[in-house]
């Protein structure tokens, strides 16, 4: 940014703290004008300079002037636009003014921060000579202890800032011979006695307070992070000052403080960062030996760990600056970490592991593996020897992390590990073998990298498998076939011919000669074995080194005879011949050079040409035995054979190509019934898992197979199949599958260039293949037909735009496909469409010559090829006669405006939305749907301005089908009125809907107001959120969610009571039932009272009140469940065994329950009363109140069966059933016990609740006989029911 940009960004500032500093700069700029002086960073720094030494004089006993807080900000803004020499001239002058408020108790903050940057800029333009200058004079040096002082200031601001301008400086040296800054030595001399200082401050401070506590150590971290500034500003450390540094620093790395710890780290990250380059790389050896001096104790649990690490990275940065010098030290350094892994602590272990491991991989220069002198190859014996010391008894603890530094020096060596390192192979292979070894996965590991970097043959001829014939005292290995399995590349392909081979075979010959009687747990094994070793093929095949040797003929006849005679291990033999031609083509497509190649895989691009070349010759023969395997194989087992045949399809000549493609091509005409033959009869349904398809659907893959590598002159040969087939009407009368098959072939050639080119120059004729078919297409192939189609599409010219007209209503119907599939592609053949037509890079005169569309006259005039014209045509499926093409269209509307809606004029929004909306009016389900779609992306996406003066007419329409809830209507209205309470005000809202639709607008209000209220106390750990937003549906893109998506989605609608508590917020008869993860959808259950019950008849009207979707169990059986036996005892307590329960409960206190049921469930039978019981009130099938008469009946019948012996008066009834009523305390009625006596009067008195009111009585009472219904407990709205009559209660 220019100093004009940044002085008019402070004109027109928007911090007030900046509106000071515009006075002094507007000030300034008129006194140049009225001077005549010109704008310049040179004018601005005098006139800055001048009134600096006019606030200074003014100011001198206060830093809180804000007119020289502004000047010094302005001067920081100023001087980094001065010339270097008029800064070095003025440096005393400046220095001397700003020197009172470069202290650490300057308060004013921000007048600190400026002037620091003032000093940065004259410290940056001083020279060589002025750097000579001594400290104790006004001289740079003394500016840089200034600087320091700061940088280590308890203000954050401050101290980042200073350290800033310490960087700057240090990072910009004078010209001149040296290198290094001249103050770089005084500022790390300076940052490591700051260090120093706090260190032993924070160590004194423990001490006085007599417990570790380096929970806050600011000094400290402030002295390490300027350590940090200086070293990465300067390029490292003074050689002469690394070694009490890294004490320093080791020191620190002893605390329990993990900041302080981690901070000590990354300064010697920094140093060791900035010694990679050939400067600062000359400091290195003394920084490592500084380091290695430091050793601390073997059993140092603290300070050993980063110890380790340093060390580990010191030799990383090593090992990229001086390779060979390295190397060669690299076993002393080997001794150097190896000997912690004896320590009895596992921390020391993983560390000294770490630390080998990371020796393995940055210490072994590639000059060592690619072409190794005889030092270097007296080196790796040495490191091998001290590897394999570590599998010594005395590490025995430490096994585990030697394993894995021992798979790192596999993986550093490489194949020139062989042979030093099979000596470990050995030793590992003899640990694996012992049954009780307990680190067999971690050996297997090992083995494994040995596998991979040594080669199968090298371990193998240490650890034999012995499975042929087994030596005496030499146990059989069939664990190794697993590793090798695992970990077998780039290796020789003849040592599988040679040894697992001939394995193969005698496992073979021993499972033959067994017969075929069952099979034994021998047999069994000896087959696994076979499928073990052929596992290994793939690997094997994986960049064989010798496939020139390795591949002859008598080994592809073998491949061959065991791909049609071991189904079994098909699979393993085609990843393995599909490896051989994958891997080379690999190397070939890598951008690695040849080096890098060479030392990798030990292969060149050139020799991967060769190998192709080579298999090349066998490919013809190789394919036709997969076609024949391929026809053999059901079809939900052969895409792995269909992948080998196109690896091999990619290195066959042309030539046998065209003859394969000519003698398939041949094969199907032949099968393919004849045009004017019948069509064949349909066989008994079989499992379509075990029947191989018919030969014309497996010719045809292989013709789609061969497609991509065919020349182009067996194009029209290719063009004229697909055309057969599409064409036949036999196929498209019996064959479905082979029509979705040909379809097909259009996105095959489309992936290659040359059927690119071939799908441009036979346009024309596709256009008219598919014009010609678009009427005969069976349903399972229109999902391909459209992909074929908007394949099509791709490389249509412009001058055939007319083509799109002709397919349009194909397209649009596509949209409304039952299958999902078939309708995400025609949704994206309809964007696909849309961009043709209306791409910005067309030419403007580009239009649509209608006159070419077939159901268009011949004299009809050309269309501009834009977006408003598509938009026209889908419209004119809107006048359509059949609902499910007005319906479609209007899908097809929905998506297309929220797909282009920023891109469409406003005059053509308003006529699509009125055009549109008027089908709302419509008397179809089907239209009404796909418009509710539509009405909700319109208000998804169109502006309020333009929505706001059409919603008054929309919103009834809508309300028209709000009480309709079949095709789940009225919940797809809820979302829309959801989508405008969202975007326009709730009162106005409301307003557009009047009467009774009003009441679900208020309810879809309040729904979201509480759900507002809701979300306001989820923490802000936001784990409620999360299961929230887990639990809602997904959708595959933004149109799905924005028509399909809302907040009211979810919820169902119920017949009952609505659940909102609020009186004007009851819709009548709707509820809205919160789904949740527990809830099971489509679940209903039969109401039944008794297990006697006639069967529910459902063609009665009446039966839909019997029906709920909830289970509840029946109502005698939950009052059973609730009569529970209770512990008698005496008046002091104690237990009384035996005796009459009617005398105990004579004995007890008399409770009045106040629901007038039995025991502490009375809640629940009340419940169960309510909503299943006798006098429950139902909704039938529309909604409407019901008395379930039936039931109440036949338990009136069963009240007096049971209850016959109650002798109680009517009148007498009735008046007690008038004082429970009316809450009296007792009723006047003889025997009664209060209000609401138990059931049948045989519940147990302790189980009962006394009355409010009601006395404590003692001694046999007298007991009543009258039992108290459900509706006791309702307070008014059950029945009371006496001597068998129901008696109803007053509310």
């Amino acid at each position: 940014m220019s100093l004009e940009e940044k002085l008019a960004k402070i004109k027109s500032p928007n911090l007030q703290s900046q509106q000071h500093t515009t006075v002094v700069l507007s000030s300034i700029e008129e006194t140049l004008s009225e001077q005549k002086t010109k704008f310049t960073p040179t004018a601005y720094f005098a006139a800055l300079l001048a009134l600096l030494k006019q606030s200074s004089s003014a100011a001198e006993q206060s830093s809180e002037n804000e007119i020289l807080t502004s000047t010094v900000y302005l001067l920081d803004l100023v001087t980094s636009y001065v010339s270097a020499s008029l800064l070095r001239t003025q440096f005393s002058t400046i220095l001397s003014l700003l020197a009172p408020f470069l202290s650490a108790t300057t308060s004013n903050a921000p007048l600190l921060r400026s002037a620091i940057g003032c000093l940065e800029s004259l410290l940056v333009a001083q020279d060589s000579a002025a750097w000579k200058l001594p400290q104790n004079q006004t001289s740079p040096r003394q500016a840089i202890v200034v600087l320091l002082t700061l940088a280590i200031d308890s203000r954050p601001k401050i101290r980042k800032r200073a350290q800033e301008a310490l960087t700057k400086v240090l990072k910009t040296p004078p010209p001149g011979p040296a290198i290094d800054h001249p103050a770089a030595e005084l500022c790390a001399v300076a940052a490591q006695n700051n260090l120093k200082n706090a260190v032993d401050t924070a160590h004194q401070a423990k001490r006085q307070r007599s417990k570790a506590d380096d929970g806050h150590e600011p000094a400290v971290i402030h002295a390490l992070q300027l350590t940090k500034t200086i070293a990465v500003a300067s390029g490292g450390w003074p050689s002469k000052k690394i070694e009490s540094l890294c004490e320093l620093l080791l020191a620190i790395s002893r605390s329990r403080n993990d900041f302080l710890v981690m901070s000590a780290f990354e300064v010697f990250e920094v140093i060791f960062e900035g010694m990679q380059d050939e400067v600062s790389s000359s400091k290195l050896p003394r920084l490592l030996e500084a380091i290695v001096e430091l050793k601390p104790g073997q059993n140092d649990s603290q300070l050993i760990p980063p110890w380790i690490a340093i060390l580990s990275r010191g030799y990383g940065t090593a090992g990229a600056v001086e390779p060979e010098d390295t190397f060669a030290k690299l076993p002393e350094s080997f001794d150097l970490v190896a000997g912690f892994l004896t320590s009895p602590s596992h921390n020391i272990r993983v560390s000294a592991s770490e630390c080998l491991i990371s020796f393995f991989a940055n210490c072994v220069p590639d000059s060592a593996i690619s072409d190794p002198s005889v030092y270097d190859e007296k080196l790796l014996e040495q490191i091998s020897q001290k590897a394999l010391g570590l599998l010594a008894v005395k590490y025995q603890s430490a096994w585990m992390e030697v394993f894995s530094a021992l798979a790192a020096l596999f993986d550093a060596l490489r194949w020139r590990g062989d042979p030093y390192l099979l000596p470990i192979v050995k030793a590992i292979g003899g640990l694996r073998s012992n049954e009780g070894f307990q680190g067999k996965k971690e050996a297997d590991e090992v083995l494994g990298h040995a596998i991979r970097n040594l080669g199968p043959g090298a371990v193998l001829s240490i650890l034999p498998h012995n499975l042929i014939k087994p030596q005496p005292g030499q146990p059989g290995r069939a664990w190794l076939l697993p590793v090798l399995r695992d970990h077998v590349s780039n290796t020789y392909l003849a040592h599988f011919k040679a040894d697992l081979v001939p394995l193969s075979e005698a496992m073979y010959q021993r499972v033959l000669d067994h017969g075929k009687g069952e099979k034994t747990m021998d047999i069994k094994i000896f087959e696994t074995v076979i499928q073990q070793v052929w596992a290994t093929l793939p690997g094997y095949c994986d960049l064989p080194l010798d496939l020139q040797v390795a591949m002859d003929q008598p080994f592809a006849e073998m491949i061959s005879n065991l791909l049609y005679q071991q189904t079994e291990l098909r699979v393993d033999l085609c990843r393995g011949l599909q490896n051989l031609v994958e891997s080379y083509q690999a190397l070939l497509a890598s951008d690695l050079p040849d080096e890098i190649l060479l030392l990798e895989r030990r292969m060149s691009r050139s020799d991967a040409e060769k190998n192709i070349q080579h298999l090349s010759t066998f490919a013809g023969n190789l394919l036709a035995v997969l076609f024949n395997v391929y026809s053999q194989t059901l079809p939900q087992s052969r895409a792995y054979i269909l992948q080998c045949i196109n690896a091999y399809l990619s290195i066959t000549p042309e030539k046998d190509l065209v003859d394969t493609f000519e003698r398939v091509s041949k094969m199907l005409e032949e099968a393919l019934p004849k045009p004017k033959q019948q069509p064949p009869k349909k066989e008994q349904s079989q499992a379509a898992g075990n029947k191989l398809p018919p030969t014309s659907h497996t010719l045809l893959d292989l013709v789609i197979a061969l497609s991509v590598h065919l020349p182009r002159s067996t194009f029209s040969s290719l063009f004229s199949i697909s055309s057969n087939i599409l064409t036949n009407p036999v196929v498209l009368k019996s064959d479905p599958q082979l029509i979705k098959k040909s379809y097909k072939l259009i996105p095959r050639l489309a992936t290659s260039k040359t059927g690119s080119e071939a799908l441009t120059a036979r346009n024309t004729e596709l256009q008219q293949l598919i014009l010609q078919t678009s009427e005969t297409t069976p349903v399972p192939a229109r999902r391909d037909r459209i992909l074929a189609i908007q394949t099509l599409i791709s490389f249509l010219p412009l001058s055939d735009l007319h083509f799109i007209p002709s397919i349009l209503s194909e397209v649009v119907l596509a949209c409304k496909d039952s299958n999902e599939k078939a309708r995400t592609a025609g949704f994206d053949l309809l964007i696909a469409v849309t961009n043709k037509i209306s791409d910005p890079t067309n030419p403007p005169d580009t239009v649509i010559r209608n006159r070419f569309v077939s159901h268009m006259p011949d004299d009809s005039p050309d269309a501009p090829a834009s977006l408003e014209e598509v938009f026209t045509m889908v419209s004119a499926g809107l006048a359509g006669v059949a609902p499910h093409m007005v319906a479609a269209s209007v899908i097809a509307l929905s998506r297309l405006l929220w797909e282009y809606h920023n891109q469409l004029s406003d005059k053509t929004k308003v006529e699509l939305v009125d055009t549109v909306t008027m089908f709302l009016q419509s008397n179809n389900r089907e239209i009404v749907r796909a418009v509710l779609g539509f009405v909700k992306v319109m208000v998804v996406v169109l502006p309020v301005a333009m929505l706001e003066p059409r919603m008054p007419a929309i919103v009834p329409g809508l309300m028209v089908w709000s009480k309709e809830n079949k095709g789940r209507l009225r919940a797809k209205i809820k979302g829309i009125l959801d989508r405008c309470l969202r975007r326009f005000d709730a009162a106005k809202v409301e307003s557009w809907a009047g009467g009774d639709d009003r009441k679900m607008i208020v309810n879809i209000r309040k729904r979201r107001d509480r759900a507002k209220k809701k979300n306001k106390g989820i923490d802000e750990d936001g784990a409620e959120e999360e299961e929230e937003v887990g639990g809602r549906e997904r959708y595959d893109n933004e149109f799905d969610e924005a028509v399909y998506g809302s907040e009211d989605d979810d919820s169902e609608i119920d017949g009952g009571e609505d659940s909102d508590e609020d009186g004007d917020d009851t819709m009548s008869g709707v509820a809205f039932k919160k789904s949740s993860a527990g809830t099971r959808r489509g679940e209903q259950y039969i109401r039944q009272e008794d297990e006697d019950d006639e069967p529910l008849d459902l063609l009665d009207p009446k039966s839909m009140g019997n029906i709920s979707s909830r289970k509840l169990g029946r109502l005698r059986d939950a009052q059973a469940s609730s009569r529970k036996t209770k512990a008698k005892v005496n008046e002091d307590g104690k237990l009384v065994f035996g005796g009459n329960d009617n005398d105990n409960e004579a004995d007890e206190d008399v409770d009045v329950a106040m629901s007038g049921g039995a025991g502490q469930d009375n809640s629940i039978n009340a419940y169960l009363d309510a909503v299943s019981g006798a006098d429950a009130v139902r909704r039938g099938q529309k909604g409407k109140l019901k008395v379930k008469s039936g039931m109440q009946k036949k338990t009136q019948q069963e009240t007096r069966q049971r209850d016959g012996e109650m002798d109680l008066d009517v009148e007498e009834a009735r008046e007690v059933a008038r004082q429970i009523m009316q809450g009296s305390g007792s009723p006047r009625s003889p025997g009664a016990r209060g209000r609401g006596g138990g059931r049948g009067g045989k519940q147990d008195a302790r189980q009962q609740r006394r009355g409010l009111g009601v006395e404590k009585s003692r001694g046999p009472t007298q007991r009543q006989n009258f039992r108290g219904g459900g509706g006791v407990g309702k307070r008014g709205r059950g029945n009371a029911r006496f001597a068998g009559r129901p008696a109803r209660g007053r509310r």
